[in-house]
């Protein structure tokens, strides 16, 4: 193979391999963003639990002071009852002491139905809890696998773009910069496969002329379709190859 068509095929493979690497760089951001938000998630239900559990305290706070007030009452009607002088204020006071009983015993229910549904609450909050717990400790361990990652992959680009500058010195200038103008102009795929008498890329056919030039990769050919340089892959064998 002509020698700077060889080097060309390396640098798109180079070229390649960048566009690749810095793709899933690219996408790293989104990744954590993503794996923050699966802890939001969490923590927005385990919050949503301590506010339910919150309302219930001051609920069951609430009955705590109704009761209070109503067993002030029960005191005093009890002091009545002590200086009543009338059968009838005798009944009167009685009823009044039955009906804040009655209010005690119905607020003292409350309260405890109350207690029982915090209990409830409170066993949802410490699951949530553990769950916000282990869902940290998950995307931590995902996020620094991520991180390597996109350590290993700079640390790729690097080591691309020191053997691109490498090998854009030993080929002619000409040369190299035709392969740049058809790298901007062609989504960065300025080199093409010759396969089955058609470019890879475009998928025209080649004049059958021009292809038996092209498996001799002796010279640059260009696509007469994308304009892309041309080369016959050397893992394609002519006995292989479609008729």
């Amino acid at each position: 193979m002509l020698p700077d068509l060889e080097r060309l095929v390396r640098l798109q493979q180079l070229d390649d391999s960048v566009a690749v690497a810095l793709k899933s760089i690219d996408s790293f951001p989104s990744k954590i963003e993503h794996l923050k938000a699966r802890i939001d998630s969490k923590a927005a239900s385990m919050e949503a639990a301590k506010s339910q559990m919150d309302v219930m305290k001051t609920s069951r706070q609430e009955l705590e002071k109704d009761v209070s007030q109503v067993q002030v009452r029960l005191t005093r009607f009890k002091e009545q009852l002590m200086e009543v002088k009338t059968t009838e204020q005798l009944h009167a006071v009685q009823s009044e002491i039955q009906t804040a009983e009655a209010e005690v015993q119905r607020l003292e229910d409350q309260i405890l139905q109350c207690m029982l549904e915090i209990d409830e609450v409170k066993e949802k909050v410490d699951i949530a809890e553990q769950a916000v717990k282990t869902e940290q400790e998950a995307v931590s361990i995902e996020q620094a696998k991520i991180e390597n990652e996109q350590n290993v992959l700079q640390e790729a680009v690097k080591g691309f773009a020191e053997e691109r500058k490498a090998l854009v010195e030993t080929i002619s200038t000409n040369t190299v910069g035709l392969f740049e103008t058809l790298s901007r102009s062609r989504k960065g795929i300025a080199i093409a496969k010759a396969v089955n008498g058609r470019c890879s890329v475009c998928q025209v056919a080649v004049r059958p002329q021009l292809y038996n030039e092209l498996r001799q990769n002796a010279t640059l050919q260009q696509c007469e379709s994308c304009q892309r340089i041309m080369y016959f892959p050397r893992e394609t064998s002519l006995a292989t190859e479609s008729p």
